[in-house]
């Protein structure tokens, strides 16, 4: 079972051993392979770089996965560091390329210019995608190494109930599945009712041209997992479900991965971090229909029954699955909780506009020269988005 103690001793032992952070003593290459480097053939580019360290016997050399890099379009994406370094970032890499950066790069100390291209990352600031492109998704360890699951800690060990949600309402954090309606609130209105009660995670996605929550999945799993824990103990529920669209393999692999993972580690289940704090999670796979994005039908569909809305009031807060009260948000709207609970909401409320707080992830897509995933500050001009990150529309139209 972790304590607070064993997160620190894990955090700093991964820091060391997986060459994250600043006191690097090894090289590290991560190569992107979420949903669009794989389709782009991330994983042959992955296997040539094991080989090839391999070949040349470069024992301090990390190779790892990680999730989506962001700039979709120069997919396969791989990031070099190194200790005497900066990081450098090579784009669309073949298993040749990736073979010839181990001899030039990693051997002799030479950047491969041609293999990079400048990225804009002006206006970016990453508060939900935090960890997507630096962390093994598939490492529990290396999560807490970024301070994950300290914000559970915190909140079980430190705090009440009532003052996570006052946290959260204080933050100003609203929506982000498009409703836009104040988390903070949402959870005191279930909180306050009685009888057992849900946590659930709209993973659905159906928005054509959206893959917001599908990458944050697929490159941090555990910050979902954290994040509806911590839900769990601010409004007494003890159970939660995710639901996803089954046309998203790899996202599911993960999640399923990180909850097992969470459960052998005692994150999830009975006396979670030697509390008497219970809370457990379960996977409900979508059958891809566009209508079970709206939440009551969504939770109607977790019943094992047609998914079709039903009409409100009640809200899911006060009736939600099975008639109990539900908080149900969505997959990005919850990868900002811990950041908010570790860091407090003074933090969070210094990004953002007046009435609405913190970033937005967005997908750019469509006839644009920059596809991919970006997070900005909210009050971000939709003119700078397209023109500036996006690089404008092909063929100066």
């Amino acid at each position: 079972m972790l304590t607070l103690k064993k997160l620190d001793e894990i955090q700093e032992q991964t820091l060391a051993a997986a060459n994250l952070g600043i006191d690097r003593k090894g090289t590290r290459i991560v190569v992107g392979m979420a949903t669009c480097g794989l389709a782009a053939g991330a994983k042959e580019v992955y296997e040539a770089f094991k080989e090839e360290i391999v070949k040349r016997g470069l024992a301090r050399v990390t190779l790892a996965q990680t999730g989506c890099l962001g700039t979709c379009r120069l997919e396969p994406m791989v990031e070099v560091y190194t200790p005497n370094q900066e990081k450098v970032t090579y784009v669309k890499i073949t298993p040749e390329k990736a073979k010839r950066i181990v001899a030039d790069h990693l051997g002799n100390d030479e950047i491969i210019r041609e293999y990079t291209e400048e990225i804009n990352l002006e206006f970016q600031q990453r508060i939900t995608l935090r960890n997507c492109g630096i962390i093994n998704p598939e490492l529990l360890d290396e999560y807490i190494a970024m301070d994950g699951y300290k914000a559970l800690a915190k909140t079980l060990l430190q705090m009440t109930p009532k003052q996570v949600i006052e946290e959260l309402k204080k933050s100003g954090l609203r929506g982000r599945g498009g409703g836009g309606f104040p988390t903070g609130l949402k959870w005191e209105f279930a909180a306050v009712s009685e009888g057992e009660k849900y946590i659930c995670c709209n993973a659905d996605e159906g928005d054509p041209g959206a893959f917001m929550d599908r990458s944050i999945l697929e490159g941090d799993p555990h910050s979902v997992i954290e994040a509806m824990a911590i839900a769990g103990y601010a409004i007494g529920a003890n159970m939660g479900y995710i639901y996803i669209r089954a046309e998203y393999p790899v996202a599911v692999k993960r999640l399923k991965l990180a909850i097992n993972q969470a459960h052998q580690a005692g994150l999830l289940g009975s006396d979670i971090l030697g509390t008497s704090f219970e809370f457990d999670l379960e996977l409900r796979l979508g059958a891809g229909a566009f209508v079970c994005g709206e939440e009551t039908a969504l939770m109607i569909s977790i019943e094992g029954k047609r998914g079709e809305p039903r009409p409100r009031p009640p809200f899911p807060a006060v009736k939600g699955i099975w008639g109990k009260p539900t908080v149900l948000n969505n997959v990005e709207t919850y990868a900002n909780i811990p950041q908010i609970i570790l860091h407090g909401a003074d933090w969070f409320l210094s990004t953002g506009t007046e009435r609405s707080k913190g970033t937005k992830v967005f997908a750019l897509g469509g006839k644009i020269k920059n596809t991919g995933l970006i997070e900005i500050p909210m009050g971000t001009p939709l003119k700078d988005v397209i023109y500036k990150l996006g690089g404008g529309i092909p063929k100066g139209k």
